[in-house]
Formats: C-alpha cells, structure tokens, sequence
C-alpha cells in the first residue's frame, strides 16, 4: 500500500496532497504519495488516544504475539522490502537486507523484553510501610525518523514503544516513504488492533509542531539533525512533552601504531562508507599515530581509487548516492571549505553528472582545521596524524558531539585509558559497531537525549510509579 495507515485504514492525506519519490541514483520519479500536514497528524493522535486506553491494560504476552509475527512478515518479505529501500535510498542491497533483518530483531527482541519490564519492593525503615515500584506504558508516542535507515531506525523506537504498552503515531521521512509503508504493512498483517500503530506522511514542520503541542500526545522519539533536536527541545519547554533525542554525531577513530595498519586501513574505508557515509556513528575523524601515518595513507588511497560508483539494485555493490542534492551540496561544500583551510585531498570528491553522487575523498588535515568539526554526513574520509596519547584525547573530545567513538589497539591498558577518557556515549575498542538489539544505543552532549535499544529503550517508554501502604502492621 502506498497510503498512510490511521485507525487500521490506508487513506490519502486529508487535503490530497502528494509526494513525488525521487531516486537518488537516477533523479527519476519513483512513486507519488499521499503527503499531508498537522490535519493528518491530529486524527492520528487521536485514533491512538483512543485504542491506548485499551492496548494499555493488555499483557506484554499478548501485546508479544503482535511483535512476533511483524518481525515474522518483515522476515518473509525482506527481499522485496530490502528492493525498494535500496530504490529510495541507493544504498546497496547488502544494506537494506541487512537493515530489514535487523529491524525483525528489534520487533523479535522487545517482544521478549516487554515481559521483563519489572518493578521492585522496597524495604521500608518503618514497620507499618509496604512500598514497591511499578512501570506503567507512557501514552501516545510519536515516532519522527530520519532516512538514513528507514526501516531500522523507526523499529527500535516503535517496537519498544508497543511493547511497552503504547499507542504509536510514525512520522517517517518523506524521502524514504516505501520503508515506512513496508514496515507499517507488516504491522497491520500481525493483526494489531485499530489506532494502536499509525503511519502518516507528512509535511515536517506542522507535524513537528501539532506532535510538541497536542495534549494527547505523550512523548516524541526523533532520530535526526541537532538542529531540529533543538528545535524540539525548545518546544517541548512549553508544553512538559518528553523527549527521546538521537541527534548527530563526530565520531573519533583513535588508531595506535602497534597496529596491523594495512588491516585497519582496509577495514576503516569500509566502515567510513557504509550508506555512503550517511550515518550518525560513521567514523569521521581517524587519528592515526604518525609513525604510521604515511602507510595509512597510502592504503586508503589505495582503495578509493578502485571503488565505484553507481547504481545499486544487482549483485554488484556500488557506493551509492547521497539522499538528495541538498546533502550532495553539503559533502561539496565542505570539500572546498577543507581546500580553503590548507587540507589535502589526496584523492576523490568529483561530482556526478546524474544522479546525487560523490566520489569518495580523503582529506589530510589537522586539528586546528575548523571543518573537521562539522559533521560530515557523507563520503568524505578525514585523517588527522598525532603522537601523545594526552593530545589525542583531548582532540578527539574537542566537539559539541557526544554519539560513538573508536579505538584500535593491542595494548589493554590504552585500551582502557581510552575507553575511560573518551566523551562519548559508545566507545568500540577493536570493532566498528559498537550497539546492537540488544545493547543500548547511546548519545551524550549534543548527540542526544535519553536511549534506543536493549532494556534501556524499553525504559525509555514506561513511567515509573511508587506505590505506598502505610499502617500495615
């Protein structure tokens, strides 16, 4: 269905307005939409406002059922589903089969934990007290998710929010809307009850604003740019809505020299690349000891100069496109501003003729370079030489952000000085996906606020509630 999902109906949006899908790779028209406004998100609010009273008082082992068989249906048609995630996004296939596999997980996942959301009771200092803590499902969630992983990134919000007990209004992109309508097709093939899960396709900012200023609308979880993080912050001040914030991020990759440097220099331009670049925990700035610095260098450049790119919907994985010409401006941009500060591109950054691409680059630079401090968000590789671990602490911590950093050594206890020292919410030592289902995911600073996956993102949808009895003796 290519329609927004509200009180268990596929509808147009309330005005007619639609939506043209473009594709990244081939500028090509690939879909017209439905695509609403405030309007649509109101009447989404309230069909959950409604079917919340009802979903609230269910089990977690019946609301566990509903989980199971979407993440059995997103299994079953991940292929077709993988197809046109790639399609919208021009990422490879191998990516979007793997972030729809991963989105079942989620769904698998919280299905299990939503029967652990355990309280506690509390010894109390007097005899005639008895007290416990319970959790109880927030209310209405809205889900605002950002396109960089369309399926992925809306899961783990909405998967816990239901699980929890709540009702769910999903705002997805507008530029990846076949994701959302996949993942909201699997929800309604699971049998969940009418308004419990809502999908709408609207116009970013009424919506942002009617989800800030509805009362029935308990708390927003949005994945996207600092900026609109901001934004939201700024709003929710007036109106006490709670907030899930996973905002950028300026992820530092610490490389010692006792490492195998032509291994991790093979492995960072795949990491750096991964959706093109286009992910808030891409590693950005590689700090590479420079006593090894030169071979580094001369490895990555190495590989760029043999990678392609192109479209991708065969077996052959191109790196694919920028989302749009706003970001394919954004990785140009800072290219030439990099130029102006004194970097050196050793190799990469030419623009495609069709399609929103960017050659893979990467850029020599230091740390009194202010570029280096803006998130790249794209296939620009940064490599920055240094030689104290003291001054590759502080340099690695000097940013607003505060999301995923990385470090790769062989010596424990770098290992550990690191992993204590670094400002940021993850910390992978010897690995490049630091989270996973299971484990939370994690922003500090300007990188976010409150958790998504593991136990943590179950909590992050329940409210928690003391209940006292007294003159029990």
């Amino acid at each position: 269905m290519r329609k927004q999902y509200i009180n268990g109906e596929w509808c147009d949006a309330i005005d007619g307005a639609t939506w043209e899908v473009q594709s990244p790779a081939t500028e090509e028209i690939l879909d017209n939409v439905p695509f609403g406004n405030a309007a649509d998100c109101k009447k989404a609010i309230a069909s959950a406002s409604i079917s919340f009273q009802t979903w609230k008082k269910t089990t977690p082992y019946y609301r566990a059922e509903f989980l199971k068989k979407t993440a059995d249906y997103i299994r079953a048609n991940a292929e077709a589903f993988a197809k046109e995630t790639s399609l919208e996004t021009g990422k490879p296939m191998l990516e979007s089969r793997g972030e729809w596999q991963v989105s079942a997980n989620l769904f698998e996942w919280y299905a299990e934990e939503g029967k652990r959301s355990y309280g506690r009771v509390i010894p109390s200092s007097r005899i005639d007290k008895r007290s416990m803590v319970i959790y109880q499902p927030l209310g209405v969630v809205g889900v605002i998710t950002a396109w960089n992983f369309p399926a992925y990134n809306p899961a783990r919000a909405v998967a816990a929010a239901l699980a929890a007990g709540c009702s769910v209004v999903m705002r997805g992109s507008e530029f990846t809307p076949l994701s959302s309508f996949n993942l909201a097709k699997a929800l309604h093939e699971s049998g969940i009850p009418k308004g419990v899960f809502n999908l709408i396709n609207t116009e970013p900012v009424s919506t942002g604003t009617e989800m800030i200023e509805n009362p029935l609308l308990a708390k927003i979880s949005f994945t996207g740019s600092t900026r609109v993080g901001k934004i939201l912050m700024d709003g929710a001040s007036k109106t006490s809505t709670k907030l899930s914030l996973e905002l950028g991020g300026n992820a530092p990759v610490i490389i010692d020299k006792d490492v195998d440097v032509d291994a991790i220099a093979h492995q960072a331009i795949v990491a750096k690349l991964r959706n093109c670049g286009q992910v808030c925990v891409s590693p950005q700035r590689f700090y590479v000891h420079s006593s090894i610095f030169n071979q580094f260098v001369s490895v990555v450049k190495e590989d760029i100069s043999k990678l392609k790119t192109g479209v991708n919907g065969g077996d052959i994985d191109f790196v694919g496109p920028l989302i749009n010409k706003t970001q394919q401006n954004h990785s140009l941009a800072m290219l030439e501003k990099a130029k102006g500060e004194g970097a050196i591109v050793h190799i990469g950054g030419e623009k495609s003729e069709k399609g929103f691409f960017v050659h893979p680059a990467l850029i020599e630079a230091r740390q009194n370079q202010g570029f280096i401090k803006t998130e790249v968000f794209g296939p620009l590789m940064i490599v920055i030489p240094f030689d104290t671990q003291e001054e590759v602490i502080e340099w690695a911590n000097d940013t607003e952000y505060g999301l995923a950093s990385y470090v790769f050594t062989n010596h424990i206890k770098n290992a550990n000085v690191y992993a204590e020292n670094l400002e940021f919410g993850m910390v992978g030592i010897n690995e490049w996906a630091a989270h996973g289902t299971e484990l939370p995911f994690v922003g500090i600073k300007s990188s976010g606020i409150g958790h998504e996956s593991g136990s943590e993102g179950l909590k992050e949808y329940l409210e928690m509630k003391l209940i006292s009895y007294g003159n029990m003796s």
